[in-house]
């Protein structure tokens, strides 16, 4: 991930802090104090919900978060594997550099190299006309057995 990015995520992560800070102190502070409105008054306490700032420093947070993330996320790859794999024959290892300067993890060059260098379908009628032309020319003579 680059500066920027790290940045604004620990902008995000500071503010959630601040925000948890804050509930804890608000809930603490309103337990305390509806604690000895009831041994005073004797009545039950209430319930009250976080103050309203606190709700919204914690949505603001979160987004700044997601946002930080989404900042250091790669580039995405194309879906169509053919598409990828062009992108790799044209440019190589340079297409595939991350923020760093390092070429990713899971690059694995030219994704058809294994396709390229297997050996192609056997002809069998070749193979067979090849194989009676050798024995027309006496290629099976030496092999078959004298009696």
């Amino acid at each position: 991930m680059t500066w920027s990015s790290n940045s604004v995520t620990g902008l995000g992560l500071f503010f959630l802090a601040h925000a948890c800070y804050s509930a804890y102190e608000h809930s603490a502070l309103h337990s305390v104090s509806t604690a000895s409105i009831s041994s005073i008054a004797g009545s039950s306490a209430s319930v009250s919900s976080l103050p309203i700032d606190i709700s919204i420093e914690t949505i603001v947070a979160v987004f700044t978060i997601v946002l930080g993330q989404v900042l250091g996320t790669s580039e995405l790859r194309p879906i169509q594997w053919r598409v990828w794999a062009g992108k790799i024959e044209r440019e190589g290892e340079k297409g595939f550099m991350n923020g760093d300067g390092q070429v990713d993890k899971d690059y694995v060059g030219n994704p058809f190299r294994m396709l390229e260098s297997r050996p192609g379908f056997i002809d069998i009628r070749k193979q067979r006309k090849e194989f009676a032309e050798w024995v027309r020319e006496g290629g099976g003579a030496d092999a078959a057995p004298k009696s």
